[in-house]
């Protein structure tokens, strides 16, 4: 374009090219385009201010909320910042058919007339369903008190199973959780053994039957494949002096004459233990025992083991025992306690190492067989020793 046409008039045609293109965004757009036979431009477009247009910004053409039907001619409405003549009309939102978070940025905060759901305060948990957990107790209580003053070899039968099923628990346990194989046969069948053998022929036979049960274990193991084989063995051998060999001191306590007392002394104690640690670390407990093995026990727990314990086996050693005294019951309990935490501590890190909560589901409300035993079995060699120091071995 040449420099005469700055000061051109423009023509009809141009005009409209020039007033009318909406599409390059200049003022005097319609809808329908330039009309033709316009009149030409008024002083508006005059050579001397036609200099000085300059482009304005492109205005998207967004049709209001009803498209068509709101303009019978079709033509687009201008709307955004520019044009202020009228507030916008706001679109109507449904917010039923929002989605949560939608609905949550259109109401950032709730009414102050509107009711708020009411949290109420959560209350302590013993984590187990009570009910069957007493349920159960009572009727291994009835079994075990039953078999323990009616006939002692009924008694131990009743050992004998617990001890097998309590190896089958933990052999099942390592080898789905570790993979190792510990063998459950020469487990379970020495195992028996050496209860028999203790209840027999006291602490002799019962060393003498771990000795055989271990070695069976390792033969047993030679008829598979090496690989494993080393930490197979060592699990069984683990295995057999953890259950059946500390489950053989209560055999043993019952060769006394009397021997159900002891027993027996040595069964309330343990519970009244577990069941003081249980009721005072509820109630009061806030100190952490030891939160890396077991975060539900507690010193103030402990606490309560010991107080317990203490109390019964003073009562326990003053009328059950022959010739025993109060306190020699009171060293007792104390004893109990210690070796029934440390034990349900030695369970505990298996079972976390295991990644379980439980060896077994065989008693609702308990656990399994060794959840019950895990107290027990260490705490059993203890009171047998402690019954021989203060009243004989007769």
């Amino acid at each position: 374009m040449n420099d005469s046409s700055w000061g051109a008039p423009p023509q009809a045609g141009q005009a409209g090219q020039a007033g009318h293109a909406g599409q390059a965004g200049y003022w005097g757009t319609t809808a329908r385009g330039p009309v033709q036979g316009a009149a030409p431009a008024g002083p508006a477009y005059d050579a001397p201010e036609a200099q000085q247009t300059r482009p304005m910004p492109i205005v998207p053409d967004v049709p209001a909320y009803g498209g068509d039907q709101d303009d019978d001619r079709g033509a687009a409405r201008l709307s955004g910042p520019l044009f202020r003549e009228q507030p916008p009309r706001a679109r109507p939102y449904d917010t039923s058919q929002a989605r949560p978070s939608e609905a949550a940025q259109q109401n950032p905060e709730p009414m102050h007339d509107s009711p708020q759901p009411a949290h109420p305060p959560q209350k302590k948990s013993a984590g187990r369903d009570l009910g069957a957990a007493i349920g159960v107790a009572v009727g291994l209580g009835v079994v075990i008190v039953a078999s323990l003053f009616v006939v002692k070899a009924v008694f131990v039968g009743v050992v004998a199973v617990a001890v097998v099923v309590g190896l089958w628990e933990l052999t099942k346990r390592l080898e789905e959780r570790k993979g190792i194989k510990a063998p459950l046969v020469p487990l379970a069948l020495g195992g028996a053994a050496m209860v028999v053998a203790g209840y027999a022929r006291g602490a002799e036979g019962a060393w003498t039957a771990m000795a055989l049960t271990s070695l069976a274990v390792l033969v047993w193991r030679m008829t598979e494949p090496p690989e494993g084989y080393l930490k197979d063995v060592t699990a069984g051998v683990f295995a057999a002096f953890y259950v059946p060999f500390l489950a053989t001191f209560v055999a043993m306590m019952l060769t006394a004459d009397d021997g159900p007392w002891r027993v027996l002394t040595f069964l309330l104690l343990t519970v009244v233990s577990d069941t003081g640690a249980y009721a005072v670390g509820w109630r009061f407990g806030t100190h952490k025992l030891a939160p890396r093995i077991s975060p539900g026990k507690t010193r103030e727990g402990l606490l309560g083991a010991v107080s317990f314990a203490m109390v019964a086996g003073a009562l326990c050693m003053q009328f059950l025992i022959d010739d025993g005294t109060w306190w020699q019951g009171l060293l007792l309990g104390l004893a109990v306690a210690a070796t029934a935490t440390l034990g349900d501590l030695g369970e505990s890190m298996i079972k976390r190492d295991l990644g379980i909560k439980d060896m077994g589901t065989l008693l609702p409300g308990h656990g399994g067989i060794m959840d019950r035993l895990d107290s027990l079995l260490p705490t059993a060699p203890v009171v047998w020793l402690l019954m021989v120091l203060f009243v004989g071995s007769g």
